[in-house]
């Protein structure tokens, strides 16, 4: 059997874009499992939601978005502070850069080691990545929640406990109850832990339920909307991490090595999710932190471009 490119190297295809109105004023800007951008219109301006890897790729979410209105987008919020999602902020113009604190905490920390080892995973996703002019930081801050108004229309923004980072939040407009979830919650696209906390998530995900929202824009994978589906999604992402993390819990309890927990992990979760979005990319990252949780290490360990490399080797070599 070939072995497998590492992580995302390979992955050359370009994907189809979409724009989709999920609610009044309200847009999902996805691409086939590539990462999504929410879009907010309010009465007298804009705000966007994750901003893609790169300025020029930012571009092309300003591009629809002036389909539908030519109101300034003046706010954009960062729904955690993984590369391929904030470093195309500076493209947007905005007056503000929100997150939560504990998202600024992880930039200063991580956020270098972060973005070269994005951009080695999945190159494809930094078109133009020289235009990126370098960390994106953050203009305003907030520990747990904050509400911006866009003239009369309220985006309350949640920090709800940690699951896909320690810093997520998500974005949720009452008047249409719709949610910008980032990667809290996907739907047919596999979730990436590298930097999880596996105990936590699924409670995070409870408390995302209780807001009963009626659309999600997830983020990776269409936009889901109508109750039906919004519940398949939160339990397929549940599905999703409760599986990884039972069988790699079990197999370090019983002392297997990482390369052994990843076997046993990949053949109780490829029959069901080996069709997702990036399954391949992500499994080895997920894995290894899943095993380091198992084992008692309670902040994920920093992905270094050397360190992603290796840990392939390891399992998948």
């Amino acid at each position: 059997m070939n072995k497998p490119s590492f992580a995302s190297t390979a992955d050359t295809t370009q994907r189809t874009i979409a724009f989709d109105e999920i609610g009044p004023g309200l847009y999902a800007f996805t691409a086939e499992g590539d990462p999504n951008t929410g879009v907010v219109i309010g009465r007298d301006s804009v705000m966007v939601i994750d901003a893609q890897a790169t300025p020029v790729m930012a571009k092309t979410v300003i591009e629809k978005i002036r389909t539908v209105t030519d109101k300034p987008i003046k706010h954009v919020v960062l729904s955690h502070y993984h590369a391929v999602r904030v470093l195309g902020a500076s493209g947007f113009g905005a007056s503000e850069v929100i997150a939560s604190k504990a998202t600024r905490e992880l930039i200063v920390e991580r956020g270098q080691e972060d973005w070269d080892s994005e951009l080695g995973r999945f190159p494809r996703l930094f078109q133009a990545a020289e235009t990126v002019p370098g960390l994106t930081w953050p203009t305003v801050t907030f520990q747990d929640r904050m509400s911006v108004w866009l003239g009369d229309r309220e985006v309350r923004l949640m920090h709800l406990g940690r699951g896909h980072s320690a810093g997520d939040i998500v974005a949720y407009v009452p008047d249409a109850d719709v949610i910008f979830s980032g990667d809290l919650v996907e739907y047919r696209s596999a979730c990436y832990c590298g930097d999880a906390h596996f105990t936590d998530w699924p409670v995070t995900l409870d408390r995302i339920a209780e807001l009963q929202p009626r659309a999600i824009v997830p983020g990776r994978g269409s936009a889901v909307v109508g109750e039906d589906k919004v519940r398949a999604a939160f339990a397929s992402t549940r599905d999703f991490l409760t599986t990884l993390y039972g069988s790699v819990s079990k197999s370090a309890a019983r002392g297997l090595s990482l390369k052994q927990s990843f076997d046993a992990c990949r053949a109780v979760m490829d029959p069901k999710f080996a069709d997702y979005a990036i399954y391949e990319h992500c499994m080895p990252f997920n894995v290894a932190r899943a095993y380091d949780e198992a084992r008692g290490i309670d902040r994920p360990r920093i992905w270094t471009a050397e360190r992603d490399r290796s840990m392939w080797a390891d399992l998948q070599g």
